[in-house]
Parts: structure tokens; sequence; C-alpha cells
């Protein structure tokens, strides 16, 4: 993974997204059809884990946000969680670090674009583990700290990105623990990229059944799932193009143009 800078962060008044983070408005605004660019890109984020999930599956989204999955898993056991208490989530106020959901709960757990916001991303995944069923899958969609994006980072001074942080060390937060909203998008680097410590520290628990890298132009252009930015609204047609593009250039040229991983992990029993 080539750096620009191995760290950068930004205060919150330097940040040139609109309606950070609020979920209402990022609701209003998805159904209300006039970000078409961004159902197409939630798509492509969640349509690929009906592959790893079955009908009579039980599942939960952690780190819900806005709340959008439901509209593209077919399984009708999923519920939504968040730390939040927005009214379309089905459990509100769950710590995804300590969910309190009795042991052995459920058959999937769908974490998307949410880890890089997890203080202690060790507490996180001991928590799934406890929570999953035998052979229970934790299903992942997380960035990918490609030039490009670090590039987009800089530019839209949203979130940030750290490389130097000790991912595995339980005592030290990864983001601010008073923002949830906050986010290190080195995380997923730190703990996917390097599978002989993956290995070390969560073999026991995981072992990774899929990787899968994606998206780059469609999400660059879809005006932002929560937070919001501008777009050039798109028919279906040309959107298609975009991923076909997205396709060709993240497969050939992961490191600069990729913005999106696909992880499973199926727990060990």
């Amino acid at each position: 993974m080539f750096k620009i800078f191995k760290k950068i962060q930004f205060s919150s008044n330097e940040n040139k997204m609109n309606f950070i983070a609020d979920t209402k408005i990022a609701r209003d605004l998805y159904y209300s059809a006039k970000y078409p660019n961004v159902k197409f890109l939630l798509e492509k984020r969640f349509s690929w884990m009906n592959n790893f999930i079955d009908d009579e599956d039980e599942g939960i989204e952690v780190g819900s946000g806005a709340g959008f999955a439901k509209d593209f898993i077919k399984n009708k056991n999923l519920k939504l969680t968040d730390l939040g208490d927005d009214k379309h989530l089905d459990f509100k106020n769950i710590d995804a670090q300590s969910t309190g959901f009795e042991k052995e709960s459920f058959n999937y757990v769908i974490a998307s674009n949410m880890i890089h916001h997890i203080p202690y991303p060790v507490k996180f995944f001991k928590e799934m583990n406890r929570i999953l069923k035998k052979n229970g899958k934790l299903i992942i969609f997380e960035s990918y700290c490609s030039i490009a994006f670090q590039l987009v980072t800089m530019i839209m001074k949203h979130e940030g990105f750290d490389f130097t942080l000790n991912v595995w060390d339980e005592k030290i937060a990864k983001s601010d623990e008073k923002n949830a909203w906050h986010g290190n998008i080195a995380v997923p680097h730190l703990i996917f990229d390097d599978k002989k410590k993956f290995q070390e520290n969560l073999g026991q628990l995981y072992n990774l059944e899929y990787e899968k890298f994606a998206e780059c132009l469609i999400f660059l252009n879809s005006g932002g799932v929560t937070s919001k930015t501008r777009c050039i609204p798109m028919n279906r047609f040309f959107l298609n193009i975009l991923h076909t593009i997205d396709k060709v250039i993240v497969k050939l040229f992961p490191n600069i143009f990729c913005m999106g991983r696909r992880i499973v992990l199926k727990k060990i029993d």
C-alpha cells in the first residue's frame, strides 16, 4: 500500500462535506430520489452479501447509520442496530464492541463501512464472534485507502487516516471515542493487509472465507451515503458504464484506484 502520508487528520470545521452524519436528511434525500447515484452504489455494496445469507438465517447489521441495507438484503430476518436511537432502527443504542445480545444469537452480522469508526477493533471482532452462531458469518464492506482515496480524503477533509497505529492494541483508541462518526480509513488495511498478523490476532476466531476489491468511480460520483457532496446525476445505463470501468481499473491497479473491500469471515468453532 502506497502512502502519500502516513497520517493525516482534520478538525470538524475543516470538513467540506454537507449534512455530516445526519441520518434523517440522508434518508429523506435517498427516498425522494434526488440522489439516484447513491442507490446504485448501495446496491453494489450490499447485493453481493446475499450469496452468503440463507433465507432462514437470523442476522443484524451493526453500525447501520441511515439504514439502507434492508432495501438490498433479500433475507427478511435482518434487523438494524446502531449506537443511535433513530426510528428506522430495530435495536437502538447498541455498541458493536459490547452489544448486550445473548451468546450465539445470529447466523450473520453485516458491518458496512463502520469498522473504521470503531475505537477498539479487536473488541469488536471478539464481540461479533461471541454473538455469532456456529458457522456464523461476519460480512464486511470497508474502505480501501488507495492513492485516489487518500487524495479525495485530503481534498474533502472528511475523516482521515493514520497508518502508524497498532490496530491490535486494545488499550489505545483508533478513532475518537466521543464521536461515533469519526473515522480512520487506514484501519481496514491495518487489520486485513498483513495476513500473518491477522492470523496471529484473529485466526483463532475466524477463517477468511472471501475477499474482493471493488468500486471507485461509482463511489466518487455517488453524492455520499450519509454525509453529502455534489455529484452528476446519471441513469442506470451510464452508472453501469462507470461500474464496468471500475471493475477494470480496480482489478489492474487496486492500490491506485480501489476504494472498497468486501470481506467475509466465518466463525471458527
